[in-house]
């Protein structure tokens, strides 16, 4: 009597793995059809236009189909301030508008206002060159603004009537 020993993992592994050789040898193989059209061609070792750009390349690609180097320019004197005029000058003043070359600034005081005005040339120096010399044209800096005593849709000139103080 021969006795039967119990079927090993591998074995069982092997057996599984013999018997889809097998089937997949007696599978006809499929043939390839060939589409009509043109044949791709290869671009090589420069990116195509198909292939993935950096991000960087396609915004500067939008901004010139849709024109917006005006406004990129216009955006790049308040986004980069502190580049611009450096971190001495951008940590007392930030600018407020830009209106046809305008620009105005506005200072922590009043002391900073009256160095700003007098540092404007250089000021608008720098500008011209990072951004371009069409966009800033003048620079207007002023001081901060005082609190309003205007409070509701109708006042009077002036302080007006204040019996509240005393």
């Amino acid at each position: 009597m021969t006795e039967e020993r119990p079927a090993r993992p591998s074995d069982i592994a092997r057996a599984a793995l013999e018997a889809a050789r097998a089937a997949s040898a007696a599978r006809p193989r499929p043939t390839r059809r060939r589409v009509a059209g043109p044949r791709r061609s290869w671009t090589g070792a420069h990116p195509g236009a198909d292939d993935p750009q950096p991000l960087g390349r396609l915004v500067d690609q939008l901004v010139t189909e849709q024109d917006w180097s005006a406004h990129t320019k216009v955006g790049s004197v308040f986004g980069r301030w502190d580049a611009l005029v450096g971190p001495d000058i951008a940590a007392h003043c930030r600018p407020e508008t830009l209106t046809e070359g305008e620009l105005l600034v506005v200072a922590e005081s009043t002391a900073w206002a009256t160095q700003l005005r007098l540092l404007a040339p250089s000021i608008l120096a720098k500008l011209r060159g990072s951004v371009g010399g069409d966009v800033v044209t003048r620079l207007r800096v002023v001081g901060p603004t005082a609190p309003s005593w205007k409070k509701g849709p109708r006042s009077v000139r002036g302080r007006g009537p204040r019996d509240t103080y005393g």
